[in-house]
């Protein structure tokens, strides 16, 4: 309950109200067959007058509006208190998530964690709603309607004593079975979830592969272990209804038969035996419901344990410990001292392996190397998506772990591999990198990344709508309009990973002039397959294999690297460019 408190504490006035309400409720539905069996037994006896009859009615009407109000109170404030706490911890999950690391976040696949960021909280807050309305109602009606069974006829209630019992061993019996089966249902939605999200994403290339049968397959096979896992689930609370059925049902034939006798025998008014079997009734409902919310709590607590297990993750990035926590990036100098990196900790083989760089600040690097030979991990180091295994990332000669997390990198503009744009207009997507910058700044960053004339052949312009995931425009459109989103931070150091890759090679060389002569004082990293697009950086980074194979200018690696000469022959077949 600790854990939770945080999340009930602000709503508590109606975790208390929600309770009090229902047990209105109860006390009413525990008067009315008292009533009534008084009424009975009167009108059996010859004694029951007219203004008796009267009063006992008005009694009866006024309890029931009672009841009602009751419920509909419980009902009211359980509703209330159960979806605000549920928005308070999804929106700590997301907020959670937000602060992940990459590491942190691939402990947990994407599908996973909008499950649990769904589903789970959904589970919990169904359960909480579902614990306000009966965690008092029904053990308030199971005591009171015992004891006014006990009060009318003590010998007759010693029939519970065999009916209680058994329903506590089947309730028993059913969470003990159904708590594993429920969490084993969760994990079958996180895998329908990878399966579905990823096939959506990626539609253009299950299209071009023509793999439309095979993904229909793949989602059968995780629909089919889903319905699987959720029949086992379900028979557990299939067989549960059913069982309790029974018990409720043979209890009742046996207070009818033995009860009957009595009345027969006279020692049992028949009042006080219609308000025994009501009274039976309610126990047997009570436990039945009893019995409802704690297979709901089995698959709740397996919904819990999920969202605690985000929400305790330890980030391991984090700015606690920041010296330097006001400080901004002005020299965009950067030095990898002695840097080693790993992805999976205990693996033997590492990503990056002893590397030791100085970059200037207002220089432009290009970094070139083999497909994973570790250029984005390197570049990652920076801006600490990744931190460090050993050694150390200083950015105008301070550790990148001294900078608050947001400073450094409010500081740092990067163009990923990936260029992700976001459902909305251009100018909304060109405003990530600055919200409060005005039109004109917008434009001349889409202009000065080769943007503008492509946007403005649009009908809308910079109004026109960017579907999900960037679709309705081209790879290399993508690109510059990433890159003007970059610029706009006028960022100290502007980190380019494979960013050009879908741009022509004109188009390319006009970004680079730019570069050259508007961003003369911010630290430029050029990440390139190509030759053509580092060729006149002020130094370049030959890498293979996680280490630095040659550090210099163009001509110096065509003389002094092996690997550099070889991409250079590769692309240029011996023709100086």
């Amino acid at each position: 309950m600790k854990k939770w408190w945080k999340y009930i504490k602000p709503y508590k006035s109606y975790f208390i109200l929600g309770p009090l309400c229902m047990i209105i409720e109860v006390i009413g539905e525990v008067i009315m067959p008292f009533l009534l069996s008084v009424i009975i037994n009167k009108a059996e006896a010859g004694t029951l007058s007219v203004s008796g009859g009267i009063s006992i009615g008005i009694a009866m009407v006024l309890v029931a509006v009672v009841m009602m109000l009751g419920g509909v109170g419980g009902s009211y404030f359980g509703a209330k208190a159960a979806v605000n706490f549920a928005g308070d911890i999804r929106n700590d999950i997301y907020r959670k998530i937000q602060s992940f690391s990459f590491a942190n976040i691939d402990k947990f696949s994407t599908g996973s964690l909008v499950t649990r960021t769904t589903n789970d909280v959904t589970q919990l807050q169904n359960f909480v709603n579902m614990l306000l309305r009966m965690a008092l109602r029904s053990p308030g009606m199971l005591i009171g309607a015992l004891i006014m069974a006990v009060s009318l006829n003590p010998k007759l209630a010693t029939v519970f004593c065999v009916s209680i019992p058994l329903m506590a061993v089947s309730i028993f019996a059913v969470i003990s079975i159904g708590f594993p089966r429920f969490q084993k249902m969760q994990v079958k939605i996180d895998n329908l979830n990878n399966t579905v999200q990823e096939n959506i994403s990626n539609q253009r290339v299950v299209k071009s592969f023509v793999r439309d049968d095979f993904e229909k397959t793949k989602f059968s096979k995780a629909n089919a272990a889903l319905k699987k896992a959720g029949m086992s689930a379900m028979k557990v609370v299939l067989l549960m209804h059913p069982m309790n059925t029974l018990f409720m049902n043979l209890t009742i034939v046996a207070v009818v038969w033995f009860g009957s006798k009595m009345v027969l025998g006279g020692s049992m008014p028949i009042g006080d035996l219609s308000a025994f079997v009501t009274y039976v009734t309610q126990i047997l409902f009570s436990l039945m419901m009893i019995t409802v919310l704690l297979v709901t709590s089995s698959r709740a607590l397996a919904s819990a344990k999920r969202i605690r297990e985000v929400l305790d993750e330890k980030v391991d990035i984090n700015d606690f410990d920041a010296k330097f926590k006001e400080k901004r990036i002005s020299s965009g100098k950067i030095e990898f001292k002695n840097v080693n990196f790993r992805y999976y900790k205990n693996s033997v083989d590492k990503v990056l392996n002893n590397i030791n760089l100085v970059i200037d600040g207002g220089s432009t690097v290009g970094i070139i190397g083999s497909t994973g030979c570790g250029k984005t991990t390197l570049v990652s180091m920076i801006p600490r998506l990744y931190d460090v295994d050993d050694g150390e990332v200083l950015v105008d000669d301070v550790n990148v772990k001294d900078f608050s997390l947001f400073n450094l990198r409010e500081d740092v503009g990067m163009v990923l591999q990936n260029n992700t744009l976001f459902s909305g207009t251009i100018e909304d997507n060109l405003r990530w990198g600055d919200m409060d910058c005005d039109m004109s700044e917008v434009v001349s960053a889409a202009d000065r990344a080769q943007a503008d004339k492509f946007i403005n052949s649009f009908p809308a312009a910079y109004e026109t709508e960017i579907e999900q995931g960037g679709t309705n425009v081209s790879g290399g459109q993508k690109q510059r309009l990433c890159i003007a989103r970059a610029l706009l931070k006028k960022p100290k150091i502007l980190i380019l990973d494979d960013s050009t890759s879908a741009v022509d090679t004109a188009t390319e060389a006009l970004i680079r002039e730019t570069f050259s002569k508007e961003l003369l004082n911010t630290t430029k990293i050029i990440i390139a397959q190509r030759i053509s697009s580092v060729i006149n950086c002020d130094k370049i980074v030959v890498m293979n294999d996680g280490v630095i194979t040659a550090v210099g200018t163009h001509a110096e690696l065509l003389d002094i690297s092996k690997e550099y000469k070889e991409i250079y022959n590769s692309q240029y077949s011996g023709k100086e460019v």
